[in-house]
């Protein structure tokens, strides 16, 4: 089961740009199941299997994101209450990395069975200002030697696929800063607290979504201190394209606005781009209906920001496809239920065995 994999996972620290560790854990467990693992440059765990006579065939190529959204020294440590486990990110994405293990278990020696060859990757950077570095890497480096993508994340009967496009972005305000009494130079938590209020002020369409959010502010060093510095992240989505990029140039604007009108210097610094629309997953989506049918469970599609991203710009057939059930994604209490790992097993090994004997494989 992939229960015997999963927390060791969830208690091996991996965030974001900070994987190595995990990495290397899942190398060790793939290596022991008897895969050959390469490491990429930007830390990627990968396994290819094949066989000569299909060696030059697209490959089908399965992925789940190594980090994590907690920092290091969070405590990762994993509970069981009620059939239930529970700790850091147990469920995003440490279930799927030990469902994708427990598949390279049970797929030992069946190599002669593929028609076209399977890799499966460990990537890094998915969450936050990774802004997909590792699925965006394999696209990139691979693209020609792929005939799918399947990102394994999420919840056991969600199927993504439309990527929501993203843009995030880091302001820095700056001025001279001084003291509250004595000087009467402009703050720049002043310009931060202007910026914010006319980015919300932003009219947004209602269709298609799209969404903004300053999710992180921070700056000033004293109660009675002019700051001399504050930040801002910001995140803009769309399912359209066109808007997201119209949204794009009003939210800097709005950002250079403040700043000028305060009286202090903006260094706006695009810290995420994924790409989003079409994943092409009309080959994908019916084996993986048929594949949650067999084993009677609903398929619900869905529009998201994950690694099948990746694949947009290259018109590779993608698809993001969750393997747990759970809750509380993003939080110390998030949980997964024990007994959805072995479906979910099944469900990503009947999608491979519907997917190489499809006409479009």
């Amino acid at each position: 089961m992939p229960l015997s994999y999963l927390v060791r996972i969830a208690q091996t620290p991996a965030p974001t740009f900070q994987e190595a560790q995990r990495a290397e854990l899942v190398a060790s467990l793939w290596e022991e199941l008897g895969y050959q693992t390469t490491r990429d440059e930007v830390g990627n765990v990968l396994t290819r299997i094949s066989t000569p006579a299909i060696h030059n065939q697209p490959a089908l190529l399965l992925a789940a994101h190594l980090d994590t959204v907690f920092d290091a020294g969070t405590d990762v440590r994993v509970r069981e209450e009620a059939g239930r486990l529970v700790g850091p990110g147990v469920g995003d994405n440490s279930a799927s990395l030990a469902v994708i293990t427990a598949f390279l278990r049970d797929f030992r020696g069946m190599a002669h069975t593929l028609r076209r060859p399977l890799w499966v990757a460990a990537n890094v950077a998915e969450e936050g200002l990774g802004d997909l570095r590792g699925a965006k890497h394999l696209l990139a480096q691979h693209r020609k030697a792929l005939g799918a993508f399947v990102a394994v994340d999420g919840y056991l009967g969600v199927a993504v696929t439309r990527g929501v496009a993203v843009r995030r972005y880091r302001a820095s305000f700056l001025g001279p800063g001084g003291h509250s009494w004595g000087d009467q130079s402009p703050s720049a938590l002043h310009a931060l607290g202007r910026a914010i209020a006319a980015l919300y002020a932003l009219p947004l369409p209602l269709s298609p979504r799209t969404t903004l959010n300053v999710g992180v502010a921070s700056g000033g060093t004293s109660v009675n201190s002019i700051a001399s510095g504050a930040e801002l992240l910001l995140d803009l989505r769309s399912l359209d394209p066109e808007l997201l990029a119209d949204l794009d140039t009003r939210a800097v604007a709005a950002l250079h606005t403040a700043a000028r009108e305060v009286g202090v210097i903006v260094r706006v610094e695009r810290v995420g781009d994924r790409p989003g629309g079409d994943l092409h997953s009309e080959a994908l989506l019916p084996l993986a209906r048929q594949a949650a049918r067999e084993l009677r469970v609903d398929v619900r599609t869905t529009s998201s920001s994950t690694d099948a991203n990746a694949a947009a710009p290259y018109g590779i057939p993608a698809l993001a496809l969750g393997v747990y059930r759970g809750g509380n994604a993003h939080r110390h209490d998030e949980w997964v239920q024990a007994s959805s790992l072995g479906p979910g097993l099944r469900l990503l090994q009947r999608l491979v065995e519907l997917y190489q004997r499809s006409p479009a494989a």
